[in-house]
Formats: C-alpha cells, structure tokens, sequence
C-alpha cells in the first residue's frame, strides 16, 4: 500500500471514530467559551472559528461566547490609562468600560465575519440585546472595582429565535443592571450562565492551559476526565489554585446546574474542539457529573 492510500485510510479511520459522535449529539447545544492566546493569532482564530462552523455544519447548535482583554489592555494603554486588576477581574471605571465595550464591540464584528467567509449564518451581539445578560455589581473580597456585574439573570429567548433560524450567535460578555447601567462582564461567568441557561450538552472553555493536573509540576498527572466530587476534592486538597480555582469552580457548578459535560481545552492546540469531541481520547479535561461514565461522553 503505497503512502498516499495511507493517508486516505487514516482520514477515513478519523470519520469512523467521528460518527457516533455526531450522531449522539446532532441538535444539541454546545457553548464555546473563546478567549486566551488563540485569539490573538491569526491562524488559531481561524482554526476555532473553523472547528464552530463544522460543528454548526454537522448538526450542532453551537454559540459562542468571546473575551477580549487583551485587545481592552492595549486600548487601555493607548490613552495612557495603566490596566489594573484584582483577583483577576479588570478594575473598570466608566472611561475603562467605554473602552471595553467598544473593543468587544469590534472582535464581536471581526467574529462574525470570519464565520459568514465560510457560508455560515452568524448574528454577533451583547449580552445588553433583548436582555440576553442582567447583572448585579461584583465586588472583591470587598472592594469596588467599577462597572463589573456578576450574571444574576439570563433571557435566553434571542439566542433560541437564532438558533432556530439557523444562525451562530456570537457574545460579547457585557450587560445591564436594573438602571442599565452597562457592565464588563468575565468572559466564564457569562458562558457559564449563558450554557445554564440554555440547557447546553456542552460547555468548552478555549483556553491557554492544557487542562487539569493533580500536580501542575508533574505532566504524568494529567488528568482526562473528572467528576465533581473528584474536582471537589482537588480543591479542598490545595491541589488547585491561582486562575484555575474558579475555572473549576464554573465547571462544576455548570454541571450541577444541568450542563451534561465541561471541558478546559488549550486553544493553542490547532482544531482543539475537533479532537476533543470527536475522537475517544480527546485533548482536554472533560467534567461531568458524579453518576455518569466516559462512554461517548466526550
């Protein structure tokens, strides 16, 4: 069997692998958290946005939800303001807040266009349209930190109208509060919010970490799959800290409140989606809940 056959056999081999999945999840919901490296290089951004369209094409009903701070820290610098942050989240006073807006704004746009290049329908917009976000002021650990809101309602109604007229929906993670004030929303909270309330069989976060380890310093404890109870305990051990602490904290509320299974992927990996949901080993850390088994849970 000469090289070229080869090849076609392998591709041939991946379909086969494929297909149970696709037909097990077709129709389903799945939300795309996109932020981290991937998207800022070009050539990862169109990968994502690849793998989304494929999905859509396949029989998914996928949305996503988009970050941005990198692109909110350089216009921040732009005009002359210092980025500053408390626990992770932005300080966002009103002059940060236009700005942020704005910049989600436009890789909103930027988004949607990349999906239309492909012959996909795709509608961007913030968690402000139709009510989609409603939020309450965050604090940390006490203090203001500006126009932050902390999700307390979601209206999923535009995002089903979308779907349902065959469309991706794209969002920006801001929203309103009972005076419409407008708020910078983290990126997560919005997504897992977001696939709370539509129901989601997945959420996948695209991030720029592999996954989860038992000991961050050790590659050999990667771990594939993890219950909630399992998470849980990584937590209560001191296993986990810095930024995964309420990554991992989003994925298991998620799945306590609904969503059928999590995944933390390294969107640096070109068509990281692809392999985690379509092959049996996948890529990434999948969560899912306490009574369930891996078969064809990826």
């Amino acid at each position: 069997m000469d090289k070229d056959m080869q090849e076609v056999l392998k591709k041939a081999e991946v379909l086969v692998e494929a297909l149970p999945y696709i037909q097990k999840l077709n129709k389903k919901v799945i939300v795309v958290k996109y932020g981290g490296s991937a998207m800022s290089n070009p050539d990862l951004q169109r990968s994502v946005i690849t793998d989304v369209t494929l999905l859509k094409l396949v029989g998914f009903k996928p949305i996503i939800v988009h970050g941005g701070g990198k692109a909110i820290s350089n216009w921040v610098s732009k005009v002359g303001k210092e980025a500053e942050f408390v626990n992770g989240l932005r300080v966002t006073d009103e002059e940060t807040m236009e700005i942020a807006e704005m910049v989600l704004g436009r890789v909103n746009k930027q988004l949607v266009s990349m999906v239309q290049e492909l012959g996909v329908n795709s509608i961007g917009i913030s968690g402000k349209d139709s009510g989609l976000l409603h939020v309450t002021k965050k604090y940390s650990d006490g203090k203001d930190i500006g126009f932050v809101g902390e999700v307390d309602k979601v209206d999923p109604k535009i995002l089903f109208d979308m779907m349902d007229r065959d469309y991706i929906p794209i969002v920006a993670p801001i929203g309103f509060d009972d005076n419409f004030d407008t708020y910078n929303i983290n990126a997560d909270d919005a997504a897992c919010a977001i696939a709370k309330a539509v129901g989601a069989d997945k959420l996948a976060f695209l991030t720029d970490i592999e996954g989860v380890y038992r000991d961050i310093k050790d590659p050999t404890t990667f771990i594939s799959n993890l219950t909630c109870s399992e998470a849980d305990a990584l937590i209560a051990g001191g296993n986990i800290g810095g930024g995964m602490l309420p990554k991992l904290t989003n994925c298991t509320n998620a799945i306590r409140e609904g969503v059928k299974r999590v995944h933390i992927l390294d969107g640096r990996i070109p068509h990281c989606l692809l392999l985690e949901i379509f092959t049996n080993k996948g890529v990434g850390t999948m969560f899912m809940p306490d009574h369930d088994n891996v078969e064809l849970g990826a």
